[in-house]
């Protein structure tokens, strides 16, 4: 009897009608954004159980909204997609003239093709190959090739002021260690002194050695430090360093982005023992000029990790850019323009989703860095949906911060290690979207877009959504 009882069950259950999405917020989520003083209609918001397809929750999911770097789910997704998860950029490194007992009468040239793991040190390996191939002295000049990438000059302060922050660096074909360097503080109270050391060390560039030692609690330590960093061949520190700290590292980008390749590819090649006649400079690898290796990257996956884990803006700019050219949409040796980049990725939404898709989407780069970007909930919700049943599913959850555990996600209350979430933060964008594994078992599709000018006071609305979740709250 009890046997006929559950079969029943199970038989009505198949045959009632589906449950409607909740198009109410939850209470929990609607008081959090009452107390940041945000209207319900500053969230879009969309939960849909990723093995159904049934909605759980629906509010303003097809109004197009900026994502921030939500956005970077679509090119890291287009990459494993079109390109495998094992897939490389190579760097490769020529000369020309003539090469006899360890001196290149001619030039040593490098060739970049939008790696964004050229880090300083893959770079000094890539210059250790080339010594250990022969070349110890240049009677020429080193060039850069970065025709790759036609990237408009813009200021690297375009965005918001300040062109000292890492994520302001603009995309480059031979982006050698983002263009940024990181300076450390280390405090010594015997001497009255914090030591400054520079990461990586650049040719015809000096920092002061120390800054003096002052009392006081640790705030705003950087601003203590008076540092004047906009001249190209000095950081100067006027000021002093709260003894408080303790051990800091301050990541800033290069004054002269134009330079900054040269003078780390000389310093690089001076320091393991190598001759430089002539200059590193920018230029065209020689014609007829002989491949001498090519440095592979580390495999895609491990970029698109750091890209959605760290929210790192210029490697998903050096992805955006490379993805016509490793794709193939455009021929071999083409230049890629944003522009190229920017249809690319319309055209893989295109035959994904449909043309009335694109309809309100606006492509400004791959970072989502943009004060222009537009895409709706609905989109990214179905992207997310489609990535769950593909064979790229496990490769690109697992490169999404995990709520409460790493990541940009470290600090969010929601149940460690339950949710696995992209998020974004601008100035007046706050979001995630992602994967959520409730307590019934089941795995949801999560994304909710705050835009308002108080949005980054409503994250522990988002936290609540995802909690929400997480407690598999049945549709009413």
């Amino acid at each position: 009897m009890h046997r006929l009882t559950l079969v029943g069950a199970l038989l009505l259950a198949l045959l009632a009608p589906p449950l409607r999405a909740q198009t109410s917020l939850p209470p929990e989520v609607h008081q959090a954004l009452q107390r940041a003083k945000l209207p319900e209609s500053a969230l879009a918001a969309l939960v849909v159980e990723a093995d159904t397809g049934q909605r759980r929750l629906a509010l303003g999911e097809q109004q197009p909204v900026n994502p921030a770097s939500v956005f970077k789910l679509l090119p890291t997704y287009a990459a494993l997609d079109q390109l495998g998860p094992a897939w490389t950029w190579t760097t490769p490194v020529y000369t020309s003239g003539t090469l006899q007992g360890g001196v290149l009468e001619g030039t040593l040239a490098i060739r970049g093709s939008g790696d964004p793991k050229l880090v300083q040190e893959r770079l000094w390996l890539l210059l250790r190959r080339v010594q250990q191939l022969g070349v110890r002295e240049i009677r020429g000049d080193i060039v850069l090739d970065r025709s790759a990438f036609a990237v408009p000059e813009t200021s690297p302060a375009e965005f918001d002021g300040d062109p000292s922050r890492p994520y302001n660096v603009r995309p480059d074909a031979l982006m050698l260690n983002y263009k940024a360097l990181v300076l450390g503080f280390v405090p010594d109270a015997a001497r009255g002194q914090a030591l400054v050391t520079v990461d990586p060390p650049l040719a015809g560039y000096s920092v002061d050695a120390s800054v003096p030692l002052s009392s006081g609690p640790c705030e705003d330590w950087r601003g203590a430090l008076k540092a004047s960093v906009g001249d190209p061949a000095r950081l100067r520190l006027a000021g002093a360093y709260p003894s408080a700290c303790g051990e800091k590292a301050w990541p800033l980008a290069h004054p002269d982005p134009k330079g900054f390749n040269a003078r780390l590819v000389e310093q690089l090649w001076r320091e393991l023992g190598g001759k430089l006649s002539g200059s590193v400079r920018d230029g065209s690898v020689p014609a007829g000029a002989r491949l001498l290796f090519e440095q592979a990257s580390p495999p895609l996956i491990e970029v698109v990790r750091e890209i959605n884990k760290f929210s790192n803006n210029v490697m998903a700019e050096q992805l955006f850019l490379s993805l016509p050219l490793a794709a193939r949409s455009l021929p071999p040796g083409a230049t890629v323009r944003p522009e190229d980049a920017r249809e690319h990725l319309r055209r893989w939404l295109r035959e994904r989703l449909g043309e009335e898709a694109l309809k309100d989407v606006v492509i400004d780069n791959g970072s989502g860095l943009s004060r222009e970007s537009r895409v709706s909930a609905a989109l990214i919700s179905r992207l997310l949906l489609q990535a769950w049943n593909s064979p790229v599913m496990s490769e690109l959850m697992s490169s999404l911060p995990i709520s409460g555990t790493d990541g940009t996600l470290r600090r969010s209350t929601a149940t460690a290690g339950r949710a696995h979430l992209k998020t974004g933060s601008l100035r007046d964008v706050a979001a995630v979207a992602g994967y959520v594994l409730s307590n019934s078992g089941r795995r949801y599709v999560l994304v909710a877009v705050l835009n308002h000018p108080n949005a980054n006071a409503a994250r522990p609305a988002l936290d609540a959504l995802v909690q929400w979740t997480i407690r598999d709250t049945p549709a009413r």
